[in-house]
């Protein structure tokens, strides 16, 4: 019995790289709000770079809220449904093919969404990652946080509740 040789690494850190860049553009406000993912492994970061129309309280100058919620809830989706297509990957459950948008996944539905400003977000890049506290067939948590210069100081943190999209088994 011979076994399949192995893909080189890089091989399989684009096509990874690729499937995520598939997910993230299917989103429109993704792309409005210019937010992009850093994947190290299973674990992405997003970063929302910048810009002078994000500021909501020009005497201090902030982060508007609505720029603050979108970040947190746009990471934990998108966290979400790259934790599922993760662990689809990983167990040869589907292929990894960039151009085959079928294999992605539909994206879970927002039940709730609860956020904490801890402090004003100032005028600079933004990051928000998102942990995966429970993810079963039709319902999943999601725990977010946004910091800015020091990940240890967030700025903002939600939990939210999502209805998981059902499988076509």
């Amino acid at each position: 019995m011979s076994r399949k040789t192995p893909e080189p690494v890089q091989v399989v850190k684009q096509r990874r790289d690729e499937m995520l860049k598939s997910l993230v553009e299917n989103i429109p406000y993704i792309n409005y709000m210019c937010i992009s993912f850093d994947r190290r492994g299973d674990e992405l970061t997003a970063i929302l770079p910048f810009r002078e129309n994000l500021i909501g309280n020009p005497m201090l100058p902030a982060l508007h809220g609505g720029v603050t919620s979108g970040l947190l809830e746009v990471t934990a989706i998108v966290g979400l449904a790259w934790s599922s297509l993760w662990q689809d990957m990983e167990s040869g459950a589907i292929e990894a093919n960039p151009a085959d948008t079928s294999a992605l996944p539909r994206m879970p539905k927002t039940i709730d969404f609860t956020i904490d400003y801890l402090r004003s977000g100032l005028p600079r890049d933004a990051y928000a990652r998102a942990i995966v506290t429970r993810a079963g067939r039709r319902y999943a948590s999601v725990r977010t946080e946004a910091w800015q210069d020091n990940r240890s100081r967030p700025f903002a943190q939600a939990h939210g509740h999502f209805l998981m999209p059902q499988r076509d088994d």
